[in-house]
């Protein structure tokens, strides 16, 4: 059987996608570009979580230790710890909760300073995800937009847009659409982490609030969406898991580029759910 014409799809929503989805228990696959690097925005955040996990794991640190944010320690973001005005003292776990539940971009780098950006990339490659790299936490992607244009957010002109690092897979924290899906799939396998530190991340990856992008294409009671967004200038992601009623499990990464640097783009979201929702049809046949 043929594979779905993705291309269409993305074309009609005026981006260019990648993507790759993923049979988790039978390993059967389907992609569009689904090797090409890509930056991965805030996507990030779910290799964060799984080296978080393993060190919490391995007695490396206490997901229950107190941590206390101050006003110093924020990094521009609309939600979570970001978006407060006082300082804020919980968990490093509870920091997780709240960089995948809502991308707070505070949380991430906060976690990030304690994980490790070494241990980050030493786990992913013993992963064998050979292109997955996190080499800067989100302060680093404001202040590196800031320096290429000149101005902070927002980012709206083309020529401007074509200067930005962060735009760059080169320069800039990077997956494939293959490697993100194989992440998780290890997360959905028992494998990423211990078990009961993939069950927590699971369950997290399903509290994200985000229906936009690959939960509107599975509109559905019975199937449960788990994933994690990403979004810079033109670039929008999303990366996680479909579950369906009858046990089938598929793990999912679309990126796309949009031809528009308009900030407000439905149909640049919506495609997101589309791709994923053709992919998935096509392994359930």
């Amino acid at each position: 059987m043929s594979a779905p014409d993705f291309a269409a799809a993305f074309r009609a929503a005026g981006v260019a996608g990648y993507l790759h989805a993923l049979d988790i228990d039978s390993g059967k696959e389907v992609g569009h570009g689904s090797d090409e690097p890509m930056p991965t925005a805030s996507v990030f955040k779910v290799p964060l979580m799984v080296a978080f996990c393993r060190q919490a794991d391995a007695g490396l640190l206490d997901p229950g230790e107190q941590v206390t944010v101050r006003a110093a320690d924020r990094v521009f973001g609309p939600t979570g710890v970001s978006a407060m005005l006082d300082d804020v003292t919980m968990s490093l776990r509870d920091l997780a909760y709240l960089m995948i539940a809502v991308s707070d971009n505070t949380a991430a780098d906060m976690l990030l300073g304690r994980v490790g950006l070494d241990a980050v990339n030493a786990m992913l490659a013993g992963f064998g995800l050979d292109v997955t790299h996190v080499q800067q936490n989100v302060a680093g992607f404001y202040q590196s937009m800031a320096e290429d244009t000149g101005h902070g957010w927002p980012y709206l002109d083309p020529a401007e847009l074509a200067t930005l690092r962060v735009l760059d897979p080169a320069h800039t924290n990077r997956s494939t659409p293959r490697e993100m899906a194989a992440l998780l799939s290890l997360i959905w396998r028992d494998e990423a982490a211990s078990p009961a530190s993939c069950a927590w991340m699971r369950a997290v990856l399903n509290k994200q609030v985000w229906p936009h992008r690959l939960a509107s294409g599975f509109p559905y009671d019975d199937v449960d969406v788990s994933g994690k967004t990403g979004t810079l200038p033109t670039l929008r992601a999303e990366a996680g898991v479909v579950e369906y009623p009858d046990g089938g499990r598929y793990a999912v990464a679309v990126f796309t580029r949009s031809f528009s640097p308009a900030v407000n783009q439905p149909r640049a979201d919506a495609v997101i759910g589309t791709a994923a929702r053709m992919a998935v049809n096509h392994l359930r046949r």
